[in-house]
């Protein structure tokens, strides 16, 4: 009898409540969100909200399925799961919901039934196993690091980003692809890859980035006559510089942003109340309703909350010890994070406008599953911990 309790107080222990906790608290932050902007502020009714619990249930289970496969299980899945995310990529361009595309501009979403479905996001957390895997092998056969080995473990992971990124490209989904090559920076960074070849390429891209935005800001025709950029990316540099510029134009949705979070003042106007219109609040603006309905206070208690959760899945990655579980780690915390500072940034208007939303919060089914699973791999980790480095 005593063994059964305590085999019951190890399966106990070997589940992250806190991380669980965290992602509950999101949870009910982002139904509550969803239904004071849907319900209460556009008079969509309560169907919208029970789409999004519905996601969150879709979520849990897959968080539970997810589970029960260990790290070793995962390595042998990689390359076709991988493969399948490619699969889908190639998929919705040719199967893509015309209607979303000429609303969105982007070809990035199935329609079935009445739901939609966007591979991309789905493919985010396939690339960080693979990709977790692809750094592990490399590092376990070049025990004995060199700069030519160095150099043959960028080219590999290089290899792996280009063709989803192409793919996503062509879906004309810019934010997403920001998305992948922050996970893929994040996961270099952990790589072993020596600094004497990483401080350079981030400095060259750091160079070319900011020498596009100057070029963007002094002689814009350039960009937009040789194809570097859109007119509409083109907007989105020129807004965020100059977010009141263009208030009833291209500049309308950001202006109506910064309004929207600045008029909540320190405590808020009160649940679903909202003076101040700004588009596509649901989703990618959601921050918006936030900050106007609890303030300052309301909008930090939701930062706190982030910080807490990355802290977790640090902590859980720092206990597990295990070199594959730590890229999978790092490829998650660095989308999470990416999303939270892009999503905050640009409705303040301290970056540049993406289709980036926030993290378990923001409506969208398929940028929920992919946060959801992206949790269920940290939580793995923690429940079939095992120290040993997985073989080919």
């Amino acid at each position: 009898m005593s063994s059964i309790r305590e085999l019951h107080r190890d399966n106990e222990n070997r589940i992250d409540y806190g991380i669980i906790l965290n992602v509950m608290i999101l949870a009910i932050i982002g139904m509550l969100s969803v239904y004071s902007t849907t319900a209460m502020i556009q008079g969509q009714g309560i169907v919208p909200t029970l789409y999004h619990g519905l996601w969150y249930l879709i979520g849990a289970i897959i968080i539970i399925v997810i589970m029960q496969f260990d790290g070793e299980q995962f390595w042998k899945l990689s390359n076709l799961i991988y493969g399948f995310g490619i699969f889908l990529l190639i998929l919705v361009l040719l199967f893509y919901d015309r209607e979303l595309a000429i609303e969105t501009g982007a070809k990035s979403w199935f329609a079935i039934g009445g739901l939609t479905l966007q591979p991309s996001e789905l493919f985010k957390p396939a690339y960080i196993v693979f990709l977790a895997k692809v750094i592990t092998s490399h590092n376990n056969k070049y025990i004995h690091r060199t700069l030519k080995t160095d150099f043959m473990l960028l080219g590999k992971i290089l290899a792996a980003a280009i063709v989803p990124v192409i793919l996503i490209q062509l879906q004309n989904d810019l934010g997403t692809n920001l998305v992948i090559l922050t996970i893929t920076a994040g996961m270099i960074l952990l790589s072993g890859i020596s600094w004497r070849i990483i401080v350079p390429i981030a400095s060259a891209v750091i160079f070319i980035g900011g020498g596009i935005l100057l070029v963007a800001i002094f002689f814009p025709d350039f960009l937009t006559d040789n194809g570097i950029l859109m007119d509409y990316q083109l907007k989105r540099i020129t807004i965020w510089f100059s977010p009141f510029e263009d208030t009833q134009g291209a500049g309308y949705q950001l202006a109506q942003s910064i309004k929207a979070v600045g008029s909540g003042m320190l405590l808020g106007k009160g649940f679903g109340q909202s003076e101040v219109v700004v588009p596509v609040r649901e989703s990618d603006f959601i921050f918006t309703t936030i900050a106007e309905n609890f303030g300052f206070v309301g909008s930090a208690f939701l930062l706190l909350i982030y910080f807490v959760l990355i802290y977790q899945m640090v902590q859980t990655c720092f206990k597990v010890k295990n070199e594959y579980y730590t890229y999978i780690a790092a490829g998650v915390i660095s989308m999470i994070l990416f999303h939270v500072l892009e999503n905050v940034g640009m409705t303040i208007g301290l970056l540049p406008i993406t289709g980036v939303p926030l993290p378990f919060v923001s409506q969208g089914g398929s940028a929920l599953l992919s946060n959801m699973i992206g949790v269920g791999l940290i939580l793995s980790m923690r429940y079939h911990y095992r120290s040993s480095i997985f073989e080919e």
